[in-house]
């Protein structure tokens, strides 16, 4: 009974805030600051435009995404009575409540919690229409699905991963926590029989990684925040879109694009380093593991996109579903962070994009708590998994864990 209303009031509270989520998109009711739907109105219309045709978009730059990505772009054409855009919409709530479905579902088994479930329904509308006015809703359900069958389908999540690394790269990072061979291998095989399908069934499928390449630095990216201060002082460069986002262009940017992929290239480092002294792990580790990955991957990026926070959310979802997991803290960050992108884009976007001090303060504190949920992330999932004996300089004994909380993740 107890869990029947836990679904019950989950299901009601999910219904009403996507329910104000739909009312954003559909115009109903107005926000502030730039139209966000024109993404999947303009472009992503257009990019099923060309589709259709047989091949994907080679004369377009802001085509930057793995060949796969036309999977999720073709799919309203699926969709009966319904025009493009709102056929998008409605795939959109339906893998929304698929993470729903599947957290309820994750929540009632032995060493879980419903807390998963009740972060995601509060979180998504922090973001705004932004989170239904993009695919990366498509591509976090299929991560959250992989990481809760990692468990007990190792094959089944890695396959997972390797298609969500088609859908947009950054689901690779999943394997992260992953040590059974099985996943690896699935998810190699995977991706490579898709790229090898859509590569020899449609030309362009490469096309991305040139435009990918050549980005510079987004306006609301940590790097940024060095350009917004500077052109109060002087600075030269312009604020322009470029490759589909609105980039600084000018002196100095190419050091500080240089630096972000420096830090990119720590980070997943210390990930390696990780992995490697890692011997302590748990059910909870693969899912915290892959959030933390992520969220380095998204800080110190050169393009903070907001709907980079959709990924965050499902991911920081599924650690919170585990009992044992320590990332209840770093998700926290993440809702406040979630909550002021909100407010940088779109509603503030303008102020952002001008370098009004209002607009750079909302985009220090949203990057700052990204940063320190980043950092407190990498502290405790290493404390937690690496032996002391293993640390570099030494570390004192954690307190042993209970049977269920060392509970195998796998063969």
């Amino acid at each position: 009974m107890a869990g029947g209303a836990v679904a019950g009031g989950a299901v009601a509270a999910f219904a009403l805030s996507r329910t104000l989520l739909l009312l954003w998109v559909l115009k109903v009711l107005p926000v502030r600051g730039p139209d966000v739907t024109s993404d999947v109105a303009v472009i992503y219309r257009g990019w099923y435009e060309v589709l259709s045709t047989g091949t994907y978009p080679l004369d377009d730059v802001t085509w930057q995404y793995p060949p796969a990505a036309a999977l999720a772009i073709l799919s309203p054409g699926l969709v009966p009575s319904l025009d493009y855009v709102h056929a998008f919409f409605a795939l959109v709530l339906v893998c929304d409540a698929a993470v729903l479905g599947l957290l309820l579902y994750a929540g009632r088994r032995p060493g879980k919690s419903v807390r998963g479930v009740w972060f995601w329904i509060a979180g998504l509308p922090l973001l705004g229409p932004t989170a239904y006015a993009r695919y990366d809703l498509m591509v976090t359900a299929v991560a959250v699905a992989a990481l809760l069958a990692a468990a007990r389908r190792p094959g089944v999540a890695g396959a997972l991963a390797g298609f969500g690394a088609m859908l947009k790269v950054w689901p690779v990072l999943l394997l992260a926590g992953l040590r059974q061979r099985r996943a690896w291998a699935a998810a190699a095989v995977t991706g490579a029989a898709l790229l090898l399908v859509l590569t020899a069934s449609m030309p362009g499928a490469l096309a991305f990684l040139g435009f990918q390449r050549d980005r510079g630095t987004e306006v609301e990216s940590l790097g940024a925040l060095v350009f917004h201060v500077a052109r109060h002082f002087g600075w030269e460069g312009q604020v322009l879109l470029n490759y589909g986002s609105v980039e600084f262009l000018g002196p100095y940017v190419p050091l500080v694009s240089g630096a972000a992929l420096g830090l990119t290239a720590a980070a997943f480092g210390w990930l390696a380093l990780w992995r490697l002294r890692a011997a302590e792990f748990s059910a909870a580790t693969p899912a915290d593991a892959a959030f933390t990955a992520v969220l380095l991957f998204t800080t110190t990026s050169r393009v903070i996109s907001p709907q980079y926070l959709v990924w965050l959310l499902g991911l920081a979802a599924v650690c919170l579903a585990f009992r044992g997991s320590l990332m209840a803290l770093p998700g926290l960050l993440v809702l406040a962070a979630t909550g002021l992108t909100f407010l940088e884009f779109p509603v503030w976007f303008d102020k952002v994009v001008a370098s009004d001090p209002a607009g750079i303060a909302v985009l220090a504190a949203r990057n700052g708590l990204l940063v320190a949920a980043a950092l407190l992330a990498c502290r405790r999932l290493w404390t937690d998994t690496v032996p002391p004996g293993r640390r570099r300089g030494g570390g004192r004994s954690l307190p042993a864990r209970s049977g269920r909380d060392r509970a195998s993740v796998g063969s």
